[in-house]
């Protein structure tokens, strides 16, 4: 099993920034999948931003905006959020897929003010 907390939400203004985190409770190590999700209200979830065997993915309304990273050593995976607009506001989940299942954070709320 994976357990994930999700963490660095907030209020911000537009235009600014948040970086998100996500701590494993395992190793990352062979966890070849892992990414972010976002939920707004009344709306359904959405894919944001993967990062597979190192590769990097992102919805377009994100791209060039946002970076997802992982750190092995500190078994976390990150959601650096630059530029921010209101509608980038939603609940946030970290996700991981290991060993055919898939494991999700609690989810840390986002909210841009503008």
């Amino acid at each position: 099993q994976v357990h994930l907390v999700e963490s660095g939400g907030g209020l911000v203004q537009a235009g600014g920034s948040l970086r998100l985190s996500c701590a494993a409770s395992r190793t990352i190590f062979s966890i070849n999948v892992m990414g972010w999700y976002r939920q707004a209200p009344g709306k359904e979830r959405e894919l944001v931003a993967t990062i597979i065997n190192g590769n990097t993915n992102y919805t377009d309304s994100v791209n060039g905006r946002f970076t997802i990273s992982r750190d092995n050593a500190k078994n976390t995976v990150y959601l650096q959020m630059n530029s921010l607009k209101p509608e980038d506001t939603a609940v946030y989940y970290c996700t991981a897929i290991y060993r055919g299942y898939a494991y999700w954070g609690q989810g840390t709320q986002v909210t841009v003010s503008s």
